[in-house]
């Protein structure tokens, strides 16, 4: 399996109180793929909004940040990347509509939390 992930839509998905340590919740959801990469042996790409967040040990994760800054600047980016034989992770319609025209396949994240991360 090849993922595309949205980080923030990710993220977003739980309402944990990330929103007081953005940082360490993108270290968190890097090191939860890094975990499915290892479990699984898929190749998995993430795409956060905003900054640049210095990260330990993204493990065989391919992390990405937003090329721009501003709205749906990740969600271009991930459009950019989608194409056949993708599944992207994102709950955003606009970008799930984006990405399936560019003939990658969406699943929810809620639904890829619950399944592939615990």
């Amino acid at each position: 399996m090849h993922w595309l992930v949205d980080g923030m839509n990710v993220i977003g998905s739980r309402p944990d109180g990330w929103w007081r340590d953005r940082d360490g919740a993108v270290q968190r959801l890097v090191g939860e793929l890094a975990s499915l990469v290892e479990r699984s042996g898929d190749a998995v790409a993430v795409v956060f909004d905003g900054r640049p967040v210095k990260l330990e040990d993204p493990g065989r994760v391919d992390v990405r940040f937003a090329t721009r800054s501003g709205r749906d600047a990740a969600d271009d980016d991930i459009a950019a990347l989608a194409q056949a034989g993708l599944t992207v992770v994102t709950s955003d319609a606009g970008l799930a509509e984006r990405v399936r025209a560019a003939g990658a396949d969406v699943v929810g994240a809620g639904t890829f939390r619950a399944r592939h991360l615990g």
